[in-house]
């Protein structure tokens, strides 16, 4: 395989995307730092085929990364091949407005090949490819400029690592049939509404133990306020007004500016400052929540009750059961939460009963619950027998 040099013109970036965008599939992957922003601060891109491989450098004065954004985005004659891909389609989300299709995930599909639940790139290489990788430039600053070759050979390895692993994973899918459960999973992956930020949505990431509509429109517009002001200072939203003291003073707000000096969590200057006003101004501008709005208490799920826990733990038990046989991480199975919905008389709406998921769990785990379906030990072996086998 043929290694670039990095890649700092956009001459020599264009000529490289025009090469690659006629091969089938394509590995990528990202290096940034968040840790003092709100924005993911882009610092390498490294993309591989077969032949090739480069690491781009978007800090380079004057590069155009058009020609790599329109084929993340606009060719779909290309699969992106990623791993734990969430925040590289975040940063092109963020610089598109759109996210990278087709791709495939290689740590979603080791779920599906019983390789664990979140496994790291480091295991997936040595369980597939026998490489131990040198971890050393892991937590490198990568904004820092210029990069050495160190650097630039570790991000390069996660790309041409990946792009041998990718047809390996592949052809193991093939041959046992696996390979349909992934579509659906793949499309929720890459679905642009994951990387949306909508101001007037934060609310709903921050917890609160009321339910009063009163404060959760106070809540409501906060975290819109705060969410404006941290995208506007590229801030992380904690450097703002941090989770526990936005929640309080939705519940407890107070008369006026000068009671933020009183505030857990707050400088005694917001009681002056314009940052306190605008805050204050947030506060007198909230409504109560509308009716619609307000959250269920367990949001689109029935409550469980003291048989309903019990019977959702019997479900895990099956879930376990049923990815040991199938060797499936059992978190691609299923989530708790439909586990739950399950247990307590939900039939419609949960990904259990559609599909791959309904054939190789959902099935069982409903006739678990309506009594068709039984624990038994054979041969010191935990299995599920049908009831009227248990009981003649």
């Amino acid at each position: 395989m043929q290694i670039h040099p990095l890649i700092t013109d956009s001459k020599t970036l264009a000529s490289f995307c025009a090469r690659i965008a006629k091969s089938p599939y394509i590995a990528v992957d990202t290096e940034f730092m968040r840790e003092n922003s709100y924005w993911p601060d882009l610092c390498l891109v490294q993309v591989a085929d077969s032949n090739e491989a480069a690491a781009i450098d978007p800090k380079a004065p004057g590069l155009d990364l058009t020609p790599l954004l329109d084929l993340m985005v606009d060719n779909e004659d290309v699969l992106k091949v990623f791993h734990a891909g969430g925040q590289d389609l975040e940063i092109i989300y963020n610089l598109t407005g759109r996210t990278p299709h087709p791709m495939f995930d290689t740590q979603i599909a080791a779920m599906a090949l019983g390789l664990g639940e979140q496994i790291g790139y480091g295991n997936l290489v040595d369980a597939w490819l026998g490489v131990q990788l040198d971890k050393g430039a892991r937590f490198t600053d990568w904004g820092r400029r210029p990069l050495d070759k160190r650097q630039i050979d570790y991000a390069i390895g996660d790309v041409t690592y990946l792009i041998q692993i990718f047809p390996m994973m592949l052809e193991e899918l093939r041959k046992t049939g696996r390979g349909d459960w992934l579509d659906q999973e793949m499309e929720r992956v890459c679905d642009p509404s994951n990387y949306v930020n909508e101001p007037q949505d934060a609310w709903q990431r921050v917890r609160i133990a009321s339910r009063k509509a009163d404060v959760l429109g106070r809540l409501k517009a906060l975290a819109a306020w705060r969410e404006i002001e941290a995208q506007d200072k590229n801030l992380p939203r904690g450097r703002i007004v941090k989770d526990e003291t936005l929640a309080d003073i939705a519940s407890h707000p107070p008369r006026a500016q000068e009671d933020l000096g009183k505030v857990r969590g707050l400088s005694a200057t917001w009681k002056t400052n314009d940052i306190g006003a605008r805050l204050m101004a947030a506060l007198g501008s909230h409504k109560p929540l509308d009716k619609e709005e307000m959250p269920e208490r367990d949001p689109k799920r029935p409550g469980l009750g003291k048989d309903g826990a019990l019977v959702a733990d019997l479900l895990k038990l099956l879930l376990k059961i049923r990815s040991r046989d199938i060797n499936v991480a059992a978190r691609l199975l299923a989530r708790s939460d439909d586990i739950d919905a399950l247990a307590a008389g939900v039939r419609e709406g949960l990904s259990i009963l559609e599909g791959w998921r309904y054939e190789q769990f959902g099935r069982d785990a409903v006739d678990l619950v309506e009594g068709r379906l039984a624990f038994a030990v054979k041969g010191g072996r935990l299995k599920m027998t049908r009831t009227e086998e248990a009981h003649p």
